[in-house]
């Protein structure tokens, strides 16, 4: 997960200080109209100091933090899916191709949907047991590969083609993990759907809607006349 991270410079801070110092130095600092015309002048260091080291912004990766549900088999496969995604995240940073490591963003992106989903509903552990006992460490496995393939100064015809292939099966992983995700709702939305239907019949045979919802019967949305 990506956060913003605001650092501002001390420049003006220190700015502000030795324009203290300075004025010490030349005018006399006993008297309470030098005092306050020594903190205008900080402050006005200050400001244009901040104007001119404006404050920079880094973009880094933090590790997201899931809470505990209580079901020991999800916490630990939760845990152990954070552990694969952290060493997935450092070969991703050292790999130099942009296409590729989109996907691998991608891929990262939905794991953490997956595990959030089991946070969620833990009993839904099982459902991803498969995908952190070989998948995922497969997918680490080829990517440790392609980090060591992509680092040879030589890169011969056997090299390329190799390479070639896991960037190449990069788009069939992330769709399956996407699958896996989309897997994991199934059962909440046949229960939307089943809810939705009984709904609908009720409204139904209570002559509410025919198609659509009749506004003339049992008073519901009549124009005032």
């Amino acid at each position: 997960m990506q956060k913003e991270i605001v650092r501002r410079s001390p420049v003006p801070y220190y700015l502000a200080g030795l324009c203290w110092l300075v004025y010490s130095l030349i005018f006399p600092f006993y008297r309470l109209t030098d005092m306050l015309v020594a903190a205008i002048l900080s402050c006005a260091v200050f400001f244009l100091g901040g104007m001119v080291f404006k404050p920079s912004r880094e973009i880094v990766e933090v590790e997201e933090s899931f809470g505990a549900t209580g079901n020991a088999q999800a916490d630990e496969m939760i845990a152990r899916g954070q552990g694969l995604l952290k060493d997935i995240r450092e070969v991703n940073n050292r790999i130099n191709h942009p296409e590729l490591s989109a996907k691998i963003s991608a891929l990262e992106d939905t794991c953490r949907q997956m595990f959030g989903e089991v946070r969620r509903r833990p009993e839904k552990a099982a459902m991803i047991r498969r995908a952190l006992d070989y998948y995922l460490p497969v997918v680490l496995k080829m990517l440790n590969s392609y980090d060591n393939m992509e680092g040879q100064a030589v890169q011969g015809g056997t090299v390329k083609t190799a390479m070639g292939k896991i960037e190449g099966v990069m788009d069939t992983v992330l769709q399956a993990f996407r699958n896996q995700l989309d897997s994991l709702y199934k059962d909440e939305a046949l229960d939307i759907s089943t809810d939705i239907t009984v709904l609908q019949g009720m409204l139904t045979q209570e002559g509410l809607i025919d198609g659509e919802i009749n506004p003339e019967k049992q008073g519901m949305g009549q124009r005032p006349t």
